[in-house]
């Protein structure tokens, strides 16, 4: 297996880790700063007030977005598996 390979399977493994975790990192932003915004407004100084918004957005995202991110690691993976014989060579 050559270096360009090796690199090769590396970029996209990466790639397909961010196109799968992005969507549910930007959804808990969203919501960490509306709730932050909320707080400040409102000057309500507390720090678990947090964590309920994200779990449920998190949750309700997963629901939405499961099957996208299944599908991108799942052809990550079949694409792997495809190429195996040209790896061991």
């Amino acid at each position: 297996m050559s270096q360009e390979i090796i690199l090769n399977i590396a970029s996209e493994a990466l790639w397909t880790i961010i196109v799968t975790a992005a969507p549910l990192l930007l959804i808990s932003l969203a919501v960490g700063l509306i709730v932050s915004v909320f707080q400040t407004v409102t000057s309500i100084q507390e720090q678990t007030l947090t964590f309920i918004p994200k779990i449920l957005s998190i949750f309700v995202g997963l629901m939405i977005l499961g099957s996208f991110m299944l599908t991108k690691m799942v052809g990550f993976m079949e694409n792997l598996w495809n190429s195996f014989g040209e790896y061991i060579r």
